[in-house]
């Protein structure tokens, strides 16, 4: 038994080792066989690199031979262009030289033309000489004068010929130069209005106010009419009430009381709330919106007219002026339209554009204060203009405007005849035809009722009235009461707006006549 177990752990162990054996004997050939695959995969990736190499030293060396012809082409190229370049411009100097050549051989041609020509005249000249001093010896023999009385004979009889000539040309051409510069100014004048035709709508006294039903008249009445009471109180302005549908009329002269007036009843219509002290309250507001709205019609003003760096005191007075009318006449769209039209002549005429428009646009900035200050809206416009550090070149345009004093400047002259062109062309101001010239004959005709007045021309529109005088009935004493007693009848006895100017001429004339 323990024989037999003893046998079966020899085999086992026999038979282990066999395997073992055998496992290293085949691990051996596999390790060997493996070292041949890597020897071989070596060698092989060894060939492909070589492959490989050798393919791309070819590929560059092509490139370079392909860059080398490439560049040998470009360089050929431009040698040729080079080349025909070189050769243009020989040719070009080539022909240049011939040119040169030719000229020269023509300018000596004819210098040798030129001379033989001057030696003609000089011979023509000397035969002419002579042919002259013989007809002076000639002429001598015959007026049995010398040559230098005969001379100076002759030369007086010339001056006189050509004074007379002179005479003549200056009259003509001073005519002609008259008639063409009135031409041109009316041609000037005329592009101007063409260019600045702009539409006016003659300002009323009354606004219309529109409510949200009829119900809303009695709350404005208010109890007792204490509402409409109060309202007219504050604003100055007359609320009419009648039977327009779902509509009020504000009234007034002033507008800017009537415009004061409809922003107060446009807020206490939204509110709703109508009360003497609520109207009080919205009639406060309502003038704070009109001090802004008014600094921004100065504003717009400006930047329309191209005038800039006003100073703000002017600006708030442009802007009254959107709510002051003259003749019915809206002053500062009157203003706007003057700024365009004395610009434009300004460019015409060829001065300065920038003071033109500024004076014009200035010019009537009195009127927004007129109604508060006593003064002329001239001299107010002065006073506020210099105030505010204005040039004297605008002080003068404003204060000359209504020729006040006379223009001294040309930008002054073309705001007087911008005023005169924006307000007396058709549709600028409320009067018509018939009441205008009525207005002026019953100014003239005051006028006219006193002794010792010879003529007399209402003009500026009415604003002025000029009387001529006899001067053997009218002294200088008389003629100041005159001009007194005219300017008392005028306001006693003729409605009229703003102020007349009475000026009274007495001239005296001697004659006497030189024979």
């Amino acid at each position: 038994m323990n024989l037999q177990f003893l046998i079966y752990l020899i085999i086992a162990v026999a038979a282990i080792l066999a395997a073992t054996i055998a496992y290293l004997i085949m691990r051996q050939k596999y390790s060997d066989q493996k070292v041949l695959v890597a020897e071989e995969t070596a060698k092989r990736i060894l060939e492909d690199a070589k492959r490989e190499a050798e393919t791309k030293r070819k590929e560059a060396l092509l490139e370079a031979k392909e860059e080398a012809v490439r560049l040998r082409q470009e360089i050929e190229k431009e040698s040729r262009e080079r080349k025909t370049e070189q050769g243009n411009i020989e040719r070009r100097l080539l022909q240049r030289e011939e040119h040169l050549d030719k000229k020269e051989k023509a300018i000596e041609t004819s210098e040798q033309e030129l001379k033989a020509q001057l030696e003609k005249v000089e011979k023509v000249k000397e035969e002419l000489k002579h042919t002259l001093e013989a007809h002076i010896k000639e002429l001598e023999k015959v007026s049995s004068l010398p040559k230098e009385e005969a001379k100076k004979l002759l030369l007086q009889n010339l001056e006189k010929d050509l004074e007379r000539e002179a005479a003549i040309r200056i009259k003509q051409n001073e005519e002609r130069i008259k008639q063409d510069a009135d031409k041109k100014a009316r041609e000037i004048l005329a592009t101007a209005i063409q260019r600045c035709s702009v539409d006016h709508v003659v300002e009323t006294t009354t606004s219309i106010v529109e409510l949200p039903s009829d119900d809303m008249k009695g709350r404005i009445i208010g109890r007792e009419g204490r509402n409409i009471r109060a309202f007219e109180t504050l604003t100055g302005v007359d609320l009419v009430v009648d039977d327009t549908p779902e509509a009020v009329i504000l009234s007034s002269f002033d507008p800017l009381r009537r415009e004061t007036a409809k922003r107060t009843l446009a807020k206490l219509i939204v509110d709703g709330r109508i009360h003497p002290a609520r109207v009080e309250e919205m009639y406060n507001k309502a003038k704070e919106e009109l001090k802004v709205a008014m600094w921004e019609a100065g504003e717009k003003a400006a930047i329309d007219t191209d005038v800039h760096g006003l100073p703000a005191v002017l600006i708030q007075l442009l802007g009254r002026l959107k709510f002051r009318t003259s003749y019915g006449q809206n002053v500062l769209q009157h203003s706007v339209e003057m700024a365009h039209l004395a610009g434009m002549l300004a460019s015409e005429l060829g001065v300065n554009v920038k003071l033109a428009k500024r004076g014009a646009l200035l010019h009537d900035i009195g009127k927004a204060i007129d109604q508060e200050i006593e003064g002329t809206h001239v001299k107010l416009g002065v006073l506020f203009a210099q105030k505010a550090g204005e040039s004297p070149e605008v002080i003068h345009s404003i204060e000359a405007h209504h020729e006040d004093v006379p223009p001294r400047t040309i930008e002054a002259v073309l705001v007087m005849v911008a005023d005169k062109v924006s307000s007396s062309r058709p549709g600028a101001r409320r009067d018509s035809l018939e009441a205008y010239v009525k207005r002026l004959e019953k100014l003239e005709g005051v006028a006219n009722s006193f002794e010792g007045v010879e003529k007399c021309y209402a003009i500026q529109a009415g604003r002025e009235i000029r009387i001529i005088v006899q001067p053997d009935k009218i002294d200088d004493l008389m003629a100041d009461k005159l001009a007194h007693d005219v300017a008392r009848k005028i306001e006693g006895e003729l409605e009229y707006p703003g102020e007349i100017k009475v000026t009274v001429i007495r001239e005296t004339r001697k004659t006497d006549i030189a024979k």
